[in-house]
């Protein structure tokens, strides 16, 4: 018996664009709206951190986190994002997507705004306490990547599945721009108020108390579309696959697709036992089958996002140090902290304005035309290019003047990043592997991508670092190791690029068909004919 066979995954596949794609879209959405403020605005507020807790009287220069704090507060939310990936990703196979959905907002919500009420007596302790929370935070916001991304892909057509999934994974680039736009209103507030002088005035005055309470605020935010949210994503009934495929009820499945479609499906229980008894011996996870069918597979959606989350996160979290090197950011020295934030939320949001927000739909709009393959090869190979042209020239770049052109080259590859590898590695996990291994799966093509955006938060802080400032008396501008690794960045998306050729097309399929669960009787008679012939005896 295939599991294509079933109506209500036929009318699921086949169904016209209805409201209720729309509100999945905004219900999984604002959990990835929620995602991104939540691991993006750190990157707003480092260096205020640094001037607040770690302001030296004896120096000549403002604060700033050491190395290894800065990597920790940047990073220690990927790696609660990873772990959070596997679990609820495995979760989600076993005990259900709706269930363990409100799970990770709720997880979300409360983290945000304990990470904002970070507490210490000492500077350390603020930076261990804010590290604590935002560890279980970014658990929280590992599970939502595997599940919404399962939910919308189970709940869609075939015909326009990819461009629901982009939808869902294009608020992300709200959530980053409403980060910056939070932060924006946050410190013009609270620097029009005080108008404290310049570090370079007034070492002592140019962060003034009250600028504890902006990195608080910025980061409790994040607590407010989460909790907007979670009514409605209770109210989500199960996906019709998991009910029928591997909870096997298809009385349930029937009930819940009558009401979300508005047509009337029949209870075909005898069919969904016989899908059942096909698959009582199906493979597992660590089976041979699964390496037979889908091992490849899975090495391609796992270095794939390997590979590019270590270019994208490296850019993202950075970027403002970037802009410092090359001068499109003024010195620290000539700023109050307030003032610090105010720029450095500017021109982060129109990054993300310009080029991060418009890739992503424009997946959106072109995925389900030309093809997830397509679009992920197409936005390496521009990546690598752009990458290029920024490291190749980079004195060009950093002589006075020139840095316009930095800006725009560089918001290039955030536009072909979103109208590439960051959406379609999202996309196609939560395509091409069976029901009862597809939350799992994605956990663990989304953790490989953690991996790679640890990898990027901790190695490009240290690896642009200077080693030899000496050089800068030989002609080597400041911020010769940000060249270098750009250089590196341009090889992950070279590896990227190649990787893709792993991964299958699954434009215009139903999932049955690409996860191979309509072959499930096709094997089984050919086992039996095997088995068959191998009982026979040639007579002598």
């Amino acid at each position: 018996m295939a599991a294509g066979d079933l109506q209500v995954l036929n009318k699921l596949d086949l169904a016209k664009t209805q409201l209720y794609h729309f509100k999945a879209i905004v219900i999984a959405g604002m959990g990835f709206f929620t995602d991104a403020y939540d691991l993006f605005c750190i990157s707003l507020i480092t260096k205020l951190l640094g001037r607040i807790y770690y302001y030296d009287p004896g120096s000549s220069t403002p604060g700033s986190l050491p190395p290894n704090v800065s990597a920790a507060v940047t990073g220690v939310a990927f790696c609660g994002t990873l772990a959070g990936q596997l679990f609820f990703g495995w979760l989600g196979d076993k005990m259900g997507r709706k269930r363990v959905y409100g799970m990770t907002l709720m997880l979300m919500v409360i983290c945000s705004i304990a990470s904002g009420l970070s507490f210490g007596h000492k500077a350390k302790g603020v930076m261990a306490t804010l590290c604590f929370f935002r560890f279980w935070l970014g658990f929280g916001i590992g599970g939502d990547y595997p599940l919404s991304a399962t939910i919308m892909s189970e709940y869609a057509n075939k015909r326009t599945r990819g461009a629901f999934i982009a939808a869902v994974f294009a608020m992300q680039g709200f959530g980053n721009l409403t980060g910056g736009i939070v932060a924006l209103i946050v410190s013009a507030a609270f620097k029009n108020k005080y108008d404290a002088p310049s570090y370079k005035d007034d070492p002592v005055g140019s962060t003034v108390p009250e600028a504890d309470y902006v990195w608080r605020i910025i980061v409790m935010f994040g607590a407010v579309p989460a909790l907007l949210t979670y009514y409605w994503r209770m109210k989500m009934p199960e996906t019709a696959r998991y009910t029928a495929l591997v909870a096997h009820n298809a009385k349930q499945a029937a009930a819940d697709m009558t009401k979300v479609l508005q047509v009337e499906i029949e209870d075909e229980q005898q069919k969904v036992s016989a899908v059942a008894t096909d698959q009582t011996n199906s493979f597992g996870l660590f089976s041979r089958e699964f390496v037979r069918r889908h091992a490849l597979h899975l090495v391609g959606t796992t270095t794939t996002w390997f590979f590019l989350d270590i270019a994208f996160y490296s850019q993202n979290l950075f970027q403002k140090d970037i802009f410092s090197h090359i001068g499109w950011l003024p010195k620290a020295q000539t700023m109050n902290a307030l003032q610090e934030v105010y720029k450095i939320s500017r021109a982060q949001t129109l990054i993300a304005l310009c080029g991060t927000v418009p890739g992503y739909w424009f997946t959106v709009a072109f995925i389900d035309t030309i093809g997830r393959f397509t679009i992920q090869l197409m936005g390496f190979a521009m990546m690598t290019a752009f990458m290029l042209g920024l490291a190749i020239p980079y004195h060009h770049w950093t002589t006075k003047g020139n840095h316009i052109g930095f800006v725009v080259m560089y918001a290039f590859t955030f536009f072909f990043a979103n109208f590439g590898p960051n959406s379609t590695t999202f996309i196609v996990p939560a395509e091409i592997f069976p029901a009862r291994l597809r939350s799992t799966c994605h956990g663990i093509s989304a953790a490989a991508g953690k991996a790679g955006a640890i990898v990027g938060a901790f190695g490009f802080l240290y690896a642009s670092q200077d080693k030899d400032p000496t050089k800068r008396d030989k002609g080597y501008p400041a911020g010769i190791g940000i060249r270098n690794s750009l250089f590196v960045l341009a090889a992950c998306c070279v590896l990227g690029f190649f990787f893709t050729f792993l991964v299958p097309e699954p434009k215009g399929r139903s999932l049955e068909d690409m996860s191979k669960e309509n072959d499930e009787d096709e094997s089984a008679a050919e086992r039996t004919a095997a088995a068959a012939a191998a009982s026979r005896t040639v007579p002598v």
